[in-house]
């Protein structure tokens, strides 16, 4: 069963002191009362420790794998569309004024990589702020994500900006939500040979694009909505990770029980079995989020290789579609490199599995970390995790979240 209008009835009444304490404030001002407030100023001093660590990349047991990661030509057929995108940022730069140019311009290899933060307070202002950018350079920037992902790929980071747009309207808040609330920042030099990308980050939507020749890496990169949906206004119908729901539920609906209970690591998304801090009160059941860069993350759940051929093609549809936002040619190159790792690869699910529950789960081998949870309300009152606000994110593990190992491997 697909949600669509059912947020509405957790809207804050008018007044609320909830949606009425950050009125007047934007970006730049709500980023230092954020600070402030007891519950974002507890999520500020917790993430602090992990900004700009020295990168290693996410594990599975604090020893990243060497050689998984090749320099090399992509297979035929599984190019990047590296000529179309330095088209689109050289167009992008030449316009920009030299002071705008500079501030969005970063080396390759540049810790400010690790800025990116998906919650609706901004925590780095790394390169350029959309929504104070004029019109052209949004127009740019945009060119520039749009020739570097699938038209999917596309449609989805647009509208899920669009819902970010939408819920700050519905709750009165436009100043800090807003389709443009997002920052975008350049990588290296844009170049059809060496290493170069973009990064755009902001509420429920962060992407970081590298590509090295005709190899492409876009991880890490958070897609998330609250609501899931649009149901006014000039976008209305509009609704967002139908798929990858559905997926989830059939794959832990098809497996036998014995299977399912080796899965489902935890019956409840809030479990008195949970250790101390498997719940993060930003995060919730995910683990590889925001400055998570060098996490230790175990496998836990069901091997892949162990399910019987209807549960693996369905493991394969949820790789299809978390990897539909790649162009043709690096989503071909990415689910061939998560499907030589078969043996190796995990699955585990967190809550109920009934066609109205709620859950998180995870598919994780040493080339993929990929996760999907249902949340708690932040601009809307549900305290438990509700099927309308959902966050999901992919990670390149091992070394090469960031094309890291790409870079490296060139030399940088």
């Amino acid at each position: 069963m697909t949600s669509t209008a059912g947020f509405r009835a957790y809207l804050y009444p008018p007044g609320h002191p909830r949606i009425e304490e950050l009125k007047g404030l934007d970006a730049y001002s709500y980023r230092e009362a954020a600070k402030q407030d007891a519950f974002t100023g507890e999520l500020i001093k917790g993430w602090t420790p992990l900004y700009f660590q020295p990168f290693s990349g996410v594990t599975s047991d604090g020893q990243p794998i060497p050689g998984l990661f090749p320099v090399a030509p992509a297979q035929a057929g599984e190019e990047a569309p590296t000529a179309e995108m330095a088209a689109a940022a050289s167009k992008l730069l030449e316009y920009l004024p030299d002071t705008i140019r500079e501030q969005v311009s970063f080396p390759v290899d540049s810790e400010h990589w690790q800025s990116w933060a998906n919650p609706e307070f901004m925590q780095h202002d790394t390169g350029l702020r959309l929504e104070f950018a004029d019109d052209q350079t949004k127009a740019l920037v945009l060119s520039l994500v749009e020739a570097s992902l699938s038209a999917e790929g596309y449609e989805l980071a647009r509208t899920l900006m669009r819902i970010n747009g939408f819920l700050g309207d519905i709750v009165g808040l436009p100043a800090l939500m807003n389709e443009f609330s997002y920052n975008f920042a350049l990588y290296g030099h844009p170049s059809e040979t060496e290493p170069w990308g973009w990064q755009l980050f902001g509420h429920h939507v962060a992407i970081n694009c590298l590509v090295a020749g005709t190899q492409m890496v876009m991880t890490p990169v958070f897609f998330g909505a609250e609501p899931n949906c649009i149901d006014e206004g000039p976008f209305e119908g509009a609704v967002v990770f139908q798929d990858r729901i559905r997926l989830g539920r059939k794959l832990m609906q098809t497996l036998p029980e014995s299977q399912q209970q080796q899965a489902r690591t935890f019956q409840e998304m809030v479990d008195p079995a949970m250790p101390e801090g498997r719940v993060h009160p930003g995060d919730e059941r995910h683990l590889a989020g925001a400055f998570q860069d060098n996490r230790v993350i175990p496998y836990q759940g069901i091997r892949v290789s162990d399910m019987d051929e209807n549960a693996r093609a369905i493991v394969d549809a949820i790789v299809a579609d978390f990897t539909a936002y790649l162009p043709e040619g690096p989503a071909a190159a990415r689910r061939r490199e998560i499907a030589a790792h078969c043996e190796n690869t995990w699955f585990s699910w967190i809550g109920g599995f009934g066609d109205a529950d709620v859950f998180y789960y995870r598919l994780q081998s040493p080339v993929v970390v990929l996760e999907l949870d249902h949340h708690c309300g932040v601009f809307l009152s549900n305290d438990d995790p509700q099927p309308f606000h959902i966050h999901t994110l992919m990670r390149t593990p091992n070394g090469n979240d960031y094309g890291r190992a790409l870079v490296h491997g060139h030399g940088i």
